[in-house]
């Protein structure tokens, strides 16, 4: 294993690899190196010097009462990233090196969730399908001490658009009620456009907004900022915001890579919202995306449990009108290091998050301030 000399040669790295993931760049490593983590970058070459195989892995050090000692904990984001899951030799070559890296580090545990594939489809559907590289990568997991982790940090589950088809084909997949708000929000006067980072503390006060309405916790506007900001910057990421006669109701911010985009953030308010701008944002975020080479589009989210009792089941039939597939993933996992602290942490982190949580709905309430 080595280190790579820059931030461009990384990413071309790990572009070349399959299920390269946005959350495996250098840009992301920079991000959370200002938030707490140390990024560390792991590389497995062939007999001829190739890559292989890649992990940006974070590693954070964090204080929990009752503990005499900070704890170290590892995470590889969407991560590591193989040229062939399906090769047991480089598997297992790869999650041994994990496994003494974090040993090394002195960390409870090692957490990783690459973007394997367990399946396609609702699970035990007609339409349903197994995917044997990640049946099988489940089961080596198993059977080498590593555990399906209590703590899905990503989306284990998502909903993937083939950009491949024209434009019109595209259209035509979508569910017709999709395809009747599109055109409906254009109808209405809503316009996109892109943004830059002087939307910044507009895009986090309708995000800000939406977590109130949606039930979900977001952090400070400090964190999106560097996010945002820093793919912006790097040319692998764009906002996109709908207007109505000139006043901002809704956005998206895209981000792009190794042939690939990511809806990882969205927001909206309440004005207009019968005009449909969510609809005509995710269309021209599609047709964006298209239009700089990528080949997919990753809508970031799909339910645990496909029933109507998941958290996420309405933003599902959202995504789902897109035309989109389903794709089940095989989800976050942790190698437990030193056993003793990790149960006791794994005991004591769902009580932390909820105070967490709590705190961080107050924290958004008072951020709130009305938009001009």
């Amino acid at each position: 294993m080595d280190h790579p000399p820059d931030g461009l040669t990384w990413n071309r790295w790990i572009a070349d690899l399959p299920g390269a993931h946005i959350l495996q760049t250098w840009q992301w490593g920079e991000v959370k190196s200002r938030f707490g983590w140390q990024p560390l970058t792991q590389v497995w070459r062939d007999s001829q010097g190739e890559v292989i195989a890649a992990a940006l892995v974070l590693v954070r050090t964090i204080p929990l009462a009752g503990f005499a000692a900070r704890l170290r904990v590892m995470y590889v984001p969407k991560g590591p990233v193989l040229h062939d899951w399906g090769d047991p030799e480089l598997r297992s070559r790869v999650l041994k090196d994990l496994k003494a890296l974090a040993h090394r580090q002195g960390a409870i545990f090692i957490k990783i969730d690459p973007d394997v594939r367990l399946g396609e489809g609702f699970p035990r559907s007609k339409d349903g399908g197994e995917d044997p590289i990640g049946q099988a990568l489940s089961a080596d997991l198993k059977e080498n001490g590593w555990r399906f982790s209590g703590e899905q940090v990503q989306f284990r589950n998502t909903v993937l658009v083939d950009l491949s088809a024209s434009e019109d084909e595209l259209l035509a997949r979508m569910k017709p009620k999709t395809r009747y708000n599109i055109r409906l929000a254009g109808r209405k006067g809503v316009l996109v456009r892109t943004g830059t980072e002087e939307d910044f503390g507009l895009l986090y006060q309708m995000y800000a907004e939406t977590s109130i309405r949606d039930g979900f916790v977001i952090r400070e506007e400090a964190y999106y900022r560097e996010v945002w900001g820093t793919f912006l910057r790097a040319g692998l990421a764009e906002p996109l915001i709908a207007e109505v006669s000139g006043e901002p109701v809704a956005a998206v911010v895209i981000f792009f890579f190794a042939g690939k985009a990511w809806y990882l953030y969205g927001m909206s308010r309440e004005v207009h919202r019968e005009k449909m701008p969510n609809y005509l944002l995710q269309w021209e975020a599609m047709r964006r995306a298209k239009a700089s080479g990528c080949r997919c589009y990753d809508l970031w989210g799909a339910p645990d449990t496909f029933d109507e009792t998941d958290r996420v089941w309405g933003v599902y039939r959202f995504k789902e009108g897109l035309g989109g597939i389903v794709v089940r993933h095989i989800g976050a996992w942790d190698l437990p290091v030193r056993p003793y602290s990790y149960r006791l942490y794994t005991e004591i982190l769902p009580k932390v998050v909820d105070w967490m949580r709590k705190r961080g709905v107050r924290r958004t309430r008072r951020s709130l301030e009305p938009l001009s």
